[in-house]
C-alpha cells in the first residue's frame, strides 16, 4: 500500500519548512509519496526533487468562494501540465493577499506596534502572510504566541486586522485546473461545510482524510460521492504547515485513500 500525504505547504506559501526539509521529514516518516500544494502558486514546482526514496508531486491549493452563496472553498489541483491558465487565476490572489498584509501592518503600527517589513519572512521571498507578521511580533516580544490571544483578538473575531480579500470563484478555479490538464479536488469540505458543491461543481475528487473532516463530515462526503453522477476519487493529507499551523499536525498524520493514490500517484 502506498502511504501518500497529498496536502502539504512549504515556505513558498504559508509553511515554515522548505521543500527539501519536507522531503526529508516525509522519508523519515516512512511515506512513499507526497504532494506540495502551496497556496495560489506554482512556484514550488521548480524545486521538486527527483528522489528515488520518495515520489514528490507538485500541486496547488486555490483559495476560492462560491460567488452565488458567499461560501468559501479551497480547491486542490494536481497534475498541472500547463501553468498559464492556473497562474492567470491565482496571480491576482497572491498580490491581493500581500497588499492585505501590508494594510494590516500599517494598522498594527497605528495601534502602537512596531513592524520592520524588511525583517519579515516572505513566501517565495516576495509575499507576506499573517503567519509572517505574527512570527515577527512573537520574536520581538509584542505577542505571546503565534496563534494565542493576541492573534484571535487582532486578526479574528472583528479585530482591527480582521478583514479578507477577494477570492476567485470556485467554478473558475476548477475550470482553470481542467484547462491546464489537471485534476481538481475539493479540499477539507468539513472545514467550510460546503458539501453541496460536490453536486454542483465538476470536481474529480474530494479530500476525505483531513483533520477538519469530522466523522459526520466523512459520512456526508460518502453520501455525496454515492449520489454523484460522476466517479469521484478520495484523497487525504496532513495540510502540514510546520510551526505555522494553528494546530500541530505532523507530515503523514493523514493519508490519502486508495482511490486518490491510484488517480494521482
Amino acid at each position: 500500500m502506498i502511504r501518500a500525504d497529498l496536502h502539504i505547504h512549504s515556505t513558498i506559501s504559508d509553511g515554515s519548512d522548505t521543500v527539501a526539509e519536507i522531503v526529508e521529514k516525509a522519508i523519515k516518516r516512512g511515506l512513499n509519496a507526497i504532494a506540495i500544494t502551496d497556496h495560489d502558486t506554482l512556484a514550488h514546482h521548480k524545486l521538486l526533487p527527483h528522489d528515488p526514496r520518495l515520489m514528490v508531486l507538485g500541486g496547488i491549493e486555490i483559495s476560492t468562494i462560491d460567488t452565488e452563496t458567499g461560501v468559501k472553498a479551497h480547491v486542490l489541483g494536481y497534475h498541472i501540465e500547463e501553468a498559464e491558465p492556473v497562474e492567470k487565476l491565482v496571480a491576482p490572489i497572491r498580490e491581493r493577499r500581500h497588499q492585505n498584509s501590508l494594510k494590516q501592518i500599517e494598522l498594527l503600527k497605528e495601534h502602537g506596534y512596531y513592524v520592520d517589513t524588511d525583517r519579515l519572512k516572505r513566501a517565495d521571498g516576495q509575499y507576506v502572510y499573517k503567519q509572517h507578521i505574527m512570527e515577527y511580533l512573537v520574536k520581538t516580544g509584542q505577542a505571546e504566541e503565534l496563534f494565542g490571544q493576541f492573534y484571535h483578538r487582532v486578526f479574528k473575531h472583528g479585530g482591527f486586522c480582521d478583514f479578507d480579500i477577494e477570492y476567485a470563484d470556485v467554478r473558475d478555479a476548477v475550470a482553470a485546473i481542467h484547462q491546464a490538464g489537471g485534476k481538481a479536488v475539493l479540499a477539507h469540505p468539513g472545514q467550510q461545510q460546503n458539501f453541496y458543491l460536490i453536486q454542483s461543481v465538476p470536481f474529480d475528487g474530494i479530500e476525505y482524510n483531513h483533520m477538519e473532516n469530522k466523522p459526520e463530515d466523512k459520512e456526508t462526503i460518502m453520501e455525496c460521492v454515492r449520489d454523484s453522477s460522476t466517479r469521484l476519487f478520495l484523497t487525504g493529507g496532513s495540510d502540514y504547515h510546520g510551526h505555522y499551523g494553528d494546530v500541530p499536525v505532523p507530515i503523514g498524520a493523514y493519508l490519502s485513500s486508495e482511490s486518490g493514490v491510484q488517480s494521482l500517484c
